[in-house]
């Protein structure tokens, strides 16, 4: 899944983008409103999470702007401004959720995951491929009645190939999905990851769920292999 954070202030972006990465999102940030209103124009983010004291554009200009384009991208607002009317006039502008500086990191993934699930009640929350099962929303994957521990990572990566099962999906697709725009690292960091998928779901249990497509990148077979 991939979050777009819109914060000016340097620091407190890093941290939220380091935080939330961890959780196993793909990160994409933007420093000032209207970089941010461009990015949720253009890519479909599952979630962002948009300061309101913004140079260029501030966050209730961009919510607006959002909802009369008819995006709909859940939106949760921070802001270090204090009181009902703001709070009042951020979920009035089409805001999702509103969180107040300073706050718990805790308690803003779990927000997080709230829009996320109520986003997806629409869209399947449970994706299969034979008995290899992945709950979105809960973050767990089984295979048959066995469940399977996987790391952030590793489960964003699976998501990314149960969410397109059977279909050949390129590294940088992956890359794309799972890490974030500006990521330049090698593309073969997506090797070792399906490396560990397949020994935590795939070897234990005599399968071969994930397909390398020679040149092409990988696949996840429909039937779970």
């Amino acid at each position: 899944m991939r979050i777009l954070i819109v914060e000016d202030e340097l620091s407190m972006a890093d941290s939220l983008r380091r935080g939330i990465e961890a959780e196993g999102f793909a990160i994409d940030v933007a420093h000032d409103g209207i970089d941010g209103l461009h990015l949720a124009r253009e890519i479909a983010y599952d979630a962002i999470v948009l300061d309101l004291m913004l140079p260029g554009m501030n966050g209730f200009l961009v919510c607006r702007t959002l909802r009369d384009e008819q995006i709909w991208t859940p939106i949760l607002m921070l802001t270090a401004k204090q009181g009902d009317l703001d709070e009042a006039e951020g979920l009035d502008t089409g805001a999702d959720d509103y969180l107040t500086k300073p706050f718990s990191f805790p308690v803003l993934i779990a927000r997080l995951r709230a829009l996320l699930r109520r986003a997806q009640s629409t869209e399947p929350v449970t994706f299969t491929a034979g008995d290899l099962v992945l709950h979105s929303a809960l973050r767990r994957v089984h295979r048959g009645n066995t469940e399977v521990d996987l790391t952030a990572r590793e489960f964003a990566v699976l998501e990314c190939l149960m969410r397109q099962v059977g279909q050949v999906l390129a590294k940088t697709e992956i890359v794309e999905k799972v890490w974030d725009l500006h990521f330049d690292g090698d593309l073969n960091i997506v090797e070792v990851y399906v490396r560990s998928l397949r020994k935590k779901i795939d070897e234990p249990f005599g399968r071969r769920s994930i397909e390398t497509v020679r040149g092409a990148g990988y696949r996840l077979a429909e039937n779970g292999g």
